[in-house]
């Protein structure tokens, strides 16, 4: 039982380390075993003090690792398939199974009487069925004969019918065959043919019987013994020269396949005792019918032939062998155990020797023709000791000289060295054979050595036959287990060989120890061939999932298993769905939702994903079971789970979510009808309470969540079709008086403001509500929505004094309509209070329509190819046409807090989605908007949208804008369903159990070792450059023209490789090897329209580094392999900021990145800092700036975790610390002489907390301790007014700043100025552009330089050899 205890944890632990994001090293907490093990080695590894290096390594070389998950690997290339339902798979499927249902036994023995053609040498081979046909009368020898063969016969195949003919005539074993033939209908007829009493066979192929008197031998040509017994049919024929007939029926085939019609060969077996020239073996030491006995008595055969051959043959009497005690079928009786030894074997030798094909047509798909070709192994290894090869159609390798005779011939040795006790001594006990145990440790050698590129393991036919063992079967699953789950290669194997009925019939079990590695095994195979639900549902099997699934005892990663399972049984697979409701799997699930209270660290991730997903894949497309699933309150179940940390959980929570919309029902929406009434209510309440908890999630950091948002709210917009188009439609149309009274919902909207001061007070308690969504009208005066700090911004998408605000329309019946935004609800829970049935309302429909809008403009390419086909379905269709501006439109000055640009806050996650500019790509509506427009609809249409993606973008065939996706009116028909875009996450999720689960992937070691070179390098840099005497700077290493047309914006450099990259205002991104200057790769960030770059940032630079990009929007991409050329691959992107402040054009982002902590620190033109958390890709927090002014420079600490100082646009400067309860450690204004925005801002190198340099674009640098005094300690004014750059070395003590008159100095952290670098004139004399950008190398003393003129220069101190 040791061993079932080392699988079980083995499963837990190795598939816990797996789910459980990345390794050991990726986790947060500074008192994690696996980062102090490494910070210990690499502090003992690396020179200097021990003590100094310690605390240096721990700061400075932070353990934690983002992004590297599976979810990164390939969410933008493909799309995932899951598991698979043809192809590669059901190969492993019999085609066709059969069974034999006729035996025609003709013996044709003539009994005394020699044929012409024999001569006999004395003592010759006599026996016929073991029995000596002279040892009594001819007829009755004959007879007994006759009878011996079909009762061994029977033996292999009980069921089938047998018509025996002994010395016949050609007229009755045409009648036998015929007779047969009609019996079998289609199933196989076997012709057995013994000729020991006539001639050989013809070179024609003709076999002889007798005419009526027995006075001659009478020709039967084969063609016609075909003709009679047709196919299929498997033909033994027990004569010398049988390879004669062999070679007949071989010749007709190929003339039948020439052109005549006539039986086929194809399913025609043939098992011949010799070949053309050869005779049968006549020494008595074996019996005339050697072929025979080996087809049907091979145990007894066996051990016959190799008794005389053994160490035991002088000691062994023969007759002992028939008297083996047992029976065949009983595996703990000798005889028992030696067969199932020798089915064991020659099942091996086959499955080694055969190609697959035939394998699986021989010895798998008729029981009876299996169990001959096994015993026609035994034949040729016998009667080829005897210069006589037995051949068969299809042909065998040969097989006689395989080493696995040798096993056979011990374990037969084993079993027979007890015979003589056991025979004399019925009560003795029989000790088994030590073959099935050694046979698994062979194959458990094979497995920690063995691989895909190896040999397949040969023992795989015996841990089959060893499941039917109870005392092998639990090591030999384990073992099973383990191969499995070597990949894909290794479950088709197991699957052709025929391992599916024996792991399908032990679901039937009762054993508690075999549970844990039968769910895994099974996890294993579905995850490879979902074709197997059938099976299981067949056979009650999910019963089993189910009980397991609901024990609390297994681990939950192995619960996740059997949810894994239960997912695919109802995948597309509406018996399974059936079968599960049934045994009640939705509750099931929900109760233990329930149970793992969110944000337990104890709650296995992997287990909430595949709870979700199974319940999704249960309700999708079943209405019974989503009324099921809404009756047991799923929706607040699982909506607590959108804020899950793993992005995987949310994105599966978001699938069940989005399972239970109603896709369209035959109900019309507008009116609910009669006694349907109270059911209609609840569901339309499920579903507000859905789609709001989604447009929760609709800025989610993982474009993972995002896809599977735009897919559920896709299917919403199916089913809510009109009335979004009607909203949709107000939002483009002209406006007019008539708009009021053709949109009533939206007139009667209550604006979010009303009532409510705080933000949280209407969100859901831990979730974010992206102030994207907070405008709601279009038409509004002013959509005011609450900031994440609780101030309140407004936007004014066409100011129009009135709808909201002292109009007669904001009397007391708006603000208590239950429309609206915000539906009455508690805070805990999301439940919502309706007061009486209505249908959804526009408030909901406003929202969605804009978070549809803000999806197409995700920065994530498939996310916003998902946001373009909701909007075709809502009728919003983008047309490419030319730059078309239109006028702006007349819009009065609404009330106080609007402002003259207009502009619907955050709407679009990267700029605002309906332009007040104008756009490239006005929207039409392929289908009319529900009130008739205008006929001036489009010159009065002021707002179009700017949503200018490249043509062929629009054009390709998955943007889903091709074809018409839904007529104006009527019900969505199934095929219009079918374009919907379909969810991924199932089957990209699937993926996870068809890698290994139960062994750490070969590459962690080869990670660690250059992890450990690289901070070993590091900390050698570090302690040079903090004990670096740096004059100058003046040496020029590098110079490169990067060819941006509107020069270079930022730039930065490698810490292991000679390696700059730099990027433009258009976001165009170069890098470039400054050693061997040869471009590396250059690409474009994104192909929107609205470009302009904010900063590029290292992720895990001592690790698989990682290019992050932000632009000014505030959308975040992070590249990896960007620097091989055209291999770029982006891993994730997101919009980190979400809701400007009123009256601002752009966001002007600026973000920083801490490693230590694994934060993305955002800001710009809005009143907090976002804290994104990358490991979760999810926003953990929002730091009120406290400052009415915008963030202009942004710095995260190197070293402590959780710090950084911002620097706003009128000067000030602010410490914040997210670890402190209140953030904001300190606020200063050092910047006093000319109040202007900071420029460049960050902490000082070393430990200190509080020691920042701070520059402003006035030209001064501030040196400030701000812990101890809020002046600063020193000022430099190095360029007067004229500042654009501030660099700060990460660990030398140097700083450089640049100007606008291409100037770049370097000081001391005292303050002395050690260098200037002067950008001299090109040699065309040209005025060069001012210093855009400085940078320096993070463990290097260079300084890379960016000007307006696209150069990009790297400098190195003077001390320094070139290069």
């Amino acid at each position: 039982m040791a061993l079932g205890d080392l699988m079980a944890s083995q499963l837990s632990q190795s598939s816990m380390a797996i789910s459980n994001h990345l390794d050991d090293f990726s986790s947060r907490d500074d008192g994690d075993f696996g980062g102090q093990r490494r910070d210990s080695e690499t502090a003992s590894n690396s020179s200097g003090n021990a003590a100094g290096t310690t605390t240096t390594s721990m700061a400075y070389l932070p353990q934690t690792v983002v992004l590297c998950d599976l979810r990164h690997e390939s969410f933008e290339a493909c799309v995932p398939s899951g598991p698979s339902e043809s192809g590669l798979v059901s190969k492993w499927r019999p085609k066709d199974r059969m069974k034999t249902g006729c035996v025609a036994l003709v013996l044709c023995l003539h009994i005394s009487v020699d044929p012409p053609d024999v001569i006999k040498i004395s003592p010759c081979a006599r026996m016929e069925c073991w029995i000596d046909p002279f040892s009594m009368a001819a007829p009755k020898a004959l007879e007994t004969i006759g009878k011996t063969l079909h009762s061994q016969y029977e033996r292999w195949q009980p069921r089938a019918r047998y018509k025996l003919q002994l010395d016949p005539t050609v007229e009755e074993v045409k009648k036998l065959c015929n007779a047969c033939r009609k019996y079998a209908k289609s199933e196989r007829v076997l012709f057995h043919y013994n000729g020991h009493g006539v001639p050989k066979p013809t070179t024609n192929g003709e076999i002889w019987v007798f005419n009526k008197s027995y006075t001659q031998y009478i020709p039967l040509p084969v063609n016609d013994l075909d003709s009679w017994l047709e196919t299929p049919s498997i033909y033994v024929f027990d004569c010398s020269a049988a390879g004669n007939i062999v070679n007949a029926f071989i010749e007709r085939q190929d003339w039948n396949s020439s052109g005549s019609s006539g039986s086929s060969l194809k399913d025609c077996i043939l098992l011949a005792a010799c070949e053309a020239h050869e005779t049968l073996p006549q020494s008595d030491e074996f019996p005339a019918d050697v072929f025979t006995s080996c087809l049907t008595t091979p145990i007894k055969m066996a051990l016959r032939w190799f008794c005389s051959r053994s160490l035991l043959r002088d000691t062994l009497d023969h007759s002992l062998i028939d008297r083996i005690p047992g029976r065949q079928t009983d595996r703990k009786t000798l005889l028992g155990e030696l067969n199932w030894i020798f089915t064991a074997v020659t099942d091996t030798i086959a499955w080694n020797v055969l190609p697959h094909d035939l394998f699986q047509r021989l010895f798998r798909q008729d029981l009876l023709v299996a169990s001959l070709f096994r015993n026609f192994l035994l034949a040729e290894r016998i009667m080829r000791s005897a210069n006589c090869s037995p051949i068969s159609y299809p042909m065998l390798p040969p097989t006689h000289q395989h080493h696995m005779w040798d096993a056979w011939d011990m374990a037969a040795e084993i079993c027979l060295s007890q015979l003589q006790s056991l025979v004399e001594e019925p009560n003795a006990e029989f000790q088994p054979s030590p073959f099935f145990t050694e046979q698994l440790t062979a194959f458990e050698v094979w497995l920690d050595h063995g691989s895909e590129q190896k040999k397949p393991p040969e023992q795989l036919p015996i841990v089959l036959q060893v499941l039917l063992s109870q005392c092998h079967r639990f090591r030999a699953l384990v073992l099973l287990g383990r191969f499995l789950d070597m990949g894909p290669w290794a479950v088709d194997l197991a699957l052709s060989v025929g391992i599916f009925p024996y792991v399908l019939k032990l679901l039937q079990t009762t054993a508690i120890e075999l549970r844990q590695i039968l769910v895994f095994i099974w996890t294993k195979i579905l995850a490879l061939d979902k074709s197997c639900q059938v099976d299981l549902v067949k056979d009650g099997g999910h019963i089993y999932f189910i009980r397991f699934l609901d024990s609390l005892d297994a681990y939950p990663e192995q619960r996740a298993m059997a949810a894994f399972v239960l997912a695919v049984i109802v995948d597309s697979h509406r018996r399974g769905q059936e079968a599960c409701i049934k045994a009640d799997l939705t509750h099931v699930c929900l109760k233990h939702l329930q149970l793992a209270a969110p944000h337990e660290a104890q709650t296995e991730p992997l287990l909430l994903q595949w709870l979700c997903l199974c319940l999704g894949k249960l309700w999708e497309d079943l209405l019974e079971a989503q009324i099921i699933g809404l009756q047991a309150d799923a929706p607040i179940i699982c909506i607590p789970l959108l804020s899950e940390p793993q992005p995987e959980v949310r994105a599966s929570a978001v699938f069940a979510l989005g399972t239970l919309l109603d896709v369209g029902s035959d109900s019309p929406r507008d009116g609910v009808g009669g006694d349907e009434e109270c059911d209609d209510d609840e569901k339309l309440k499920a579903e507000i309470n859905i789609i709001k908890s989604l447009l929760n999630v609709v800025s989610d950091g993982s474009p993972l969540v995002r896809a599977e948002v735009a897919v559920a709210l896709a299917r919403f917009a199916f089913g809510h079709n009109k009335h979004l188009k009607s909203i949709a439609a107000a939002y483009w149309k002209p406006q007019s008086n008539s708009l009021l009274s053709s949109l009533p919902s939206l007139a009667s909207m209550r604006s979010p403001s009303g009532g409510y001061t705080n933000s949280s007070q209407y969100m859901q308690h831990g979730s974010t509500i992206p102030t994207q969504i907070g405008p709601v009208m279009r038409m509004g005066s002013d959509s005011i929505s609450g900031g994440r700090d609780g101030r309140v911004s407004t936007s004014s998408p066409l100011s129009t004094s009135g709808i909201m605000h002292g109009s007669p329309l904001s009397d007391d019946s708006s603000q208590h309509s239950d429309s609206g935004i915000l539906v009455n609800e508690s805070s805990s829970n999301g439940v919502i209070n309706y007061s009486r049935p209505r249908p959804l309302d526009g408030g909901i429909y406003s929202q969605c329509v804009l978070a549809m809008c803000s999806l197409a403009k995700d920065p994530s390419p498939r996310v916003a190819s998902l946001g373009r086909q909701i909007l075709a379905i809502i009728g919003i269709e983008q047309v490419v046409t030319r730059s078309l501006r239109f006028g702006g439109g007349s819009f009065r000055q609404g009330d106080a807090t609007s402002t003259p640009t207009p502009n619907l806050a955050g709407l679009a996650r990267s700029s605002s989605w309906f332009d007040m500019n104008g756009g490239h790509l006005p929207l039409t509506f392929r289908t009319p908007p529900v009130s008739p427009p205008r006929q001036n609809y489009l010159p009065g249409m002021r707002r179009v949208c700017s949503l200018e993606f490249r043509p062929h973008l629009l054009n390709s065939p998955d943007s889903g804008l091709a074809d018409p996706l839904l007529g104006s009116s009527g019900t969505p028909g199934t095929s219009e369903r079918s374009l919907l875009p379909q969810s991924t996450i199932y089957n990209w999720s699937c993926g996870h159990f068809s890698r290994p689960l139960l062994t750490a992937a070969d590459d962690n070691e080869e990670i660690l070792s250059r992890r450990e070179e690289r901070e070993k390098i590091a900390l050698d840099r570090i302690t040079k450059c903090q004990h670096s005497s740096v004059s100058k700077l003046s040496n020029q290493i590098a110079s490169w023209d990067t060819k941006f047309e509107t020069g270079t914006r930022t730039a930065l450099l490698q810490p292991f490789s000679p390696v700059v990259v730099a990027a433009d205002e258009n976001e165009r991104i170069r890098i470039w090897n400054y050693e061997e200057t040869t471009l590396l790769n250059s690409f474009d960030n994104h192909d929107f329209p609205d470009k302009g770059i904010s900063k590029l940032c290292l992720v895990n630079e001592l690790d698989d580094t990682l290019l992050l990009v932000a632009s000014c929007d505030g959308n975040i991409r992070i590249w990896k392999d960007y620097s091989l050329r055209s291999k770029q691959k982006l891993v994730t992107a997101f919009s980190s900021i979400q809701g400007h402040r009123p009256g601002v054009r752009s966001v002007n982002a600026v973000v920083d990145w801490q490693q230590q902590s694994g934060y993305l620190y955002a800001s710009g033109e809005i009143s907090s800092i976002m804290l994104w958390d990358l490991d979760k890709e999810q926003l953990v927090n929002s730091i009120p700036t406290s400052s009415e002014s915008s963030v202009s420079a942004l710095s995260a600490s190197q070293v402590h975790g959780g710090q950084l100082v911002a620097g706003f646009v009128d000067g000030s400067v602010r410490l914040y610390d997210i670890r402190t309860p209140e953030m904001l450690v300190c606020a200063t204004q050092p910047h006093t002489q000319r109040i202007e925005r900071v420029v460049g801002i960050g902490f000082q190198p070393g430990f200190h907390p509080a020691k920042i340099v701070s520059a402003s674009q006035a030209g001064d640098i501030q040196f400030l301790d701000v812990r101890n005094h809020t002046d600063a300690y020193l000022t430099i004014d190095a360029h007067r007014g004229s500042l654009t750059a501030l660099a700060i070395h990460r660990h030398a003590p140097i700083i450089a700043s640049g100007s606008a008159k291409q100037l770049i100095k370097i000081f001391s952290l005292g303050g002395e100025q050690l260098g200037t670098i002067r950008y001299y004139p090109t040699f065309m004399a040209q005025k060069i552009g001012s210093v855009s950008c400085l940078t320096f190398h993070p463990y290097k003393v260079l300084l890379a330089a960016g000007a307006a003129d696209s150069l990009v220069s790297i400098y190195a101190d003077e001390n320094s050899q070139n290069r």
